[in-house]
């Protein structure tokens, strides 16, 4: 019998999702853990690949299970689980549903602060930035839905079958004192680093090392017009995944918490 799982995570504890030699992945203490509980060897595939230091307000993946569970495993796993890990769902699949390819979108959260903040240190993106152009920002952003190749906002492109990406929404939301802001994208898929090369790019933009028209130059030609780094893997949320059988809201509050009272929109 297939299970989807719905879970949450800090990853600031893990070296990203994926199993890996040698490091900490949330795949494998998940893995570790339900193998015990179950007494035989468990391996699940989650709905991505978070980087090393990326947070997970909404993730599922998937896992066979033959016997019959006969007890409550949410609170058992639950229990089990560092607390840095938290199950929301267990859910029973007919058929045989994939927690990766059957996802046809995914958003993910980006959260800046320009100030430092002990209490958001690890929520939250900390640049110590003045006078960022919002207004610059926020074109470029509206610019991401229009263009579906997205070669030179990743790394490795070569790798892939192809670089299309179908963006669904891209905004950018300041909050009234302007030293929080946040990035926010939707998409079927996602390439290696995508989230934090674009948001790398449009913080070149809001200090004025980029132009709106270089930033749609590289949308258009595929070509990367001036050097920009990742932005920092702290303040990257996946908040939400959405299948065609299954949409759910996310249960953890964080990103609600972080965007906190009056936010507007400079993308729209």
């Amino acid at each position: 019998m297939r299970y989807f799982f719905h879970i949450a995570y800090q990853g600031q504890y893990f070296s990203g999702w994926q199993r890996q030699p040698n490091v900490k992945s949330v795949q494998e203490v998940i893995e570790q853990t339900l193998s015990k509980i179950l007494k035989l060897p468990i391996s699940i595939i989650g709905c991505g690949r978070t980087d090393a230091h990326v947070h997970a307000s909404q993730f599922f993946f998937h896992a066979d299970i033959e016997n019959a569970v006969d007890f409550d495993l949410l609170y058992i796993l639950n229990k089990a689980l560092p607390h840095n890990i938290a199950v929301f769902d267990i859910i029973k699949m007919e058929g045989r549903p994939h927690a990766r390819f059957d996802a046809v979108q995914r958003k993910y959260d980006y959260f800046v602060h320009t100030y430092k903040d002990p209490f958001l240190s690890k929520q939250s993106s900390f640049y110590q930035l003045k006078n960022l152009d919002f207004d610059k920002m926020g074109a470029v952003v509206k610019l991401l839905p229009k263009y579906n190749d997205y070669r030179a906002f990743c790394t490795h492109p070569d790798k892939y079958e192809h670089t299309i990406c179908n963006v669904m929404e891209a905004d950018l939301f300041v909050n009234q004192t302007g030293d929080r802001f946040r990035f926010h994208i939707a998409s079927n898929r996602f390439l290696g680093k995508m989230i934090r090369i674009t948001m790398g790019k449009i913080l070149m933009v809001g200090q004025g090392e980029l132009s709106i028209d270089e930033f749609e130059s590289e949308l258009i030609n595929l070509k990367a017009t001036k050097l920009s780094l990742p932005a920092h893997p702290t303040g990257l949320y996946l908040s939400k995944v959405t299948y065609p059988y299954l949409d759910l809201a996310p249960k953890s509050e964080i990103v609600a918490a972080l965007q906190g009272g009056d936010w507007k929109s400079v993308s729209v």
